[in-house]
């Protein structure tokens, strides 16, 4: 057979042509287009966003300034029809008479011993406990988990009474342990981290600890903290705003001789004619604290979250 006779494939791509481009992407050899890669393309924001945010900033601000014209006014004032909408000369007069009639500075102690220690022990517990149901494997695992879950929908008005008589029989009425111990970690807490490190954790990290020799204690502390550092500062955070706000529990154990910021409060109102503004600038005192920490640690949690939202 000679070589005249055999078929020529006209379809076949011409290797020695030059390759094609377009100005939409590459092509391959044979003229196939390749898409280009739109690898850091950024999405900017439209005016109805800006609007939008605008908005929910404003009411989100709206109260606090409200309480601060409130605190800057006499009690007059306060009550007219409409109600001023510009602070007064009286701020810094009604804070110190708030700050006297309220025992703040007591009360304020109190309560920053109160919300940090179960903010830390919160955090702590939870982690512990959120890293046991995420990733150990133990007999009755779901069942506990179940039950810690559960423990979220009794209200718990309905553990007032006994939880009280507990405290007395431990003497502990009237004292900063009884609001305290009672709270030392959160069913919501334990199901946060649980749902965090069952994510950001992977389970091969966990098992090269275990090759290595590490006991359980030993991964958690230099595998499992780093990797929940953003969610336990969230947590830290959330725990402790709580904890300084709560009233109910510590108004029934405390009494006005050792409150915290929450029950001094009430001392502002007992009066038989409420003053307004006194009562603005007792809550403006009680706000100032948390409103000083999420200055000082809100870029840190914001840039926490961000680095825990980055897996590789």
């Amino acid at each position: 057979m000679t070589t005249d006779s055999l078929p020529v494939r006209t379809d076949a791509p011409d290797r020695t042509a030059p390759k094609k481009t377009s100005p939409g992407g590459r092509r391959t050899r044979d003229g196939r287009r390749l898409l280009a890669p739109r690898a850091g393309r950024q999405h900017h924001a439209g005016p109805l966003a800006y609007v939008l945010l605008g908005i929910t900033a404003l009411l989100s601000i709206f109260p606090l300034y409200w309480t601060m014209v409130a605190a800057s006014t006499d009690n007059t004032r306060v009550s007219q029809t409409p109600p001023p909408f510009l602070p007064g000369p009286n701020l810094f007069s009604n804070l110190a008479r708030a700050w006297d009639e309220a025992a703040m500075g007591k009360a304020m102690v109190n309560s920053l011993i109160v919300a940090g220690v179960i903010a830390l022990s919160t955090v702590m517990f939870a982690t512990l406990a959120g890293f046991a149901f995420a990733k150990l494997r133990f007999k009755g695992r779901n069942v506990l988990l179940m039950l810690v879950i559960g423990t979220m929908m009794v209200p718990p008005q309905l553990g007032v009474v006994p939880l009280f008589m507990m405290m007395s029989e431990l003497g502990w009425a009237q004292e900063l342990p009884a609001v305290i111990f009672p709270t030392l970690v959160s069913a919501v807490g334990v199901f946060f981290m649980r749902q965090y490190l069952s994510e950001a954790l992977p389970d091969e990290l966990v098992e090269a600890g275990r090759v290595d020799g590490a006991h359980s204690l030993r991964i958690f502390w230099s595998i499992v903290l780093p990797v929940a550092r953003p969610a336990m500062a969230v947590l830290f955070m959330i725990t402790f705003v709580h904890a300084w706000n709560d009233f109910f529990w510590p108004f029934v154990v405390l009494d006005m001789t050792n409150p915290t910021v929450p029950v001094a409060l009430t001392q502002l109102s007992a009066g038989y004619v409420r003053d307004q503004s006194l009562i603005m600038a007792g809550a403006l005192l009680g706000t100032l604290p948390l409103l000083a920490m999420f200055v000082v640690f809100g870029r840190q949690i914001v840039s926490g979250i961000m680095a825990g939202a980055v897996k590789g």
